[in-house]
């Protein structure tokens, strides 16, 4: 389904566009770098009208303290991360009018002032997108689906670390959850829609 309607408070939210998350090499179906290029032409698209940019990043404490320590069978990195990882890309630096989020956990809800910064900017609609399409933009597009936010996703500015992953969470789960669309027509309906 294509992108139909996106509300006079829309924000665009961006979820884990970091140099450490950024600089990994096995992204696909998008290469990093054209996620970012896509993510730019968004976030330009949304400035220009006005509308708030959230730049969400994750991060932890050296000692993984405030890590999420749940039983996982899979690798789990609780800290420990090299200096500069958590840094946002240059790309999307820089414009201090863009609202930044830290969390710690998948989602960009949980223990964030995410919500918060939102509702007291009367945002009723977010276009996200990011990396990893089935670990933080899924779980932000569940938890701003459960707030009652009407959820669009840029489906081509966003890649995951499994192609297999991307596809599943793009087919099956981001229907459910919203609209989805490409980067163009996000952005042509933007602009349509506020001439």
């Amino acid at each position: 389904m294509a992108v139909t309607t996106l509300d006079p408070r829309t924000a665009l939210v961006l979820i884990d566009l970091q140099n450490g998350i950024v600089g990994n090499p096995g992204l696909a179906p998008h290469p990093a770098a054209d996620v970012v290029r896509r993510a730019v032409r968004l976030a330009d698209a949304f400035r220009g009208h006005d509308l708030p940019v959230v730049l969400v990043r994750v991060t932890a404490a050296a000692d993984g303290a405030d890590a999420v320590h749940g039983r996982i069978d899979g690798p789990s990195r609780a800290g420990g991360f090299p200096a500069g990882w958590d840094v946002l890309v240059e790309d999307l630096a820089g414009h201090p009018e863009d609202i930044t989020v830290t969390k710690r956990n998948w989602g960009a809800f949980y223990g964030t002032d995410l919500d918060l910064q939102l509702r007291r900017r009367g945002i009723t609609q977010i276009v996200l997108a990011g990396i990893a399409t089935s670990i933080g933009v899924e779980s932000s597009a569940r938890a701003a689906h459960e707030h009652g936010y009407h959820v669009t996703l840029a489906t081509d500015a966003m890649s995951d670390l499994d192609p297999e992953t991307h596809r599943n969470s793009v087919e099956r789960i981001f229907p459910r959850l919203g609209e989805t669309g490409t980067t163009e027509e996000i952005v042509e309906l933007l602009d349509k829609t506020r001439a």
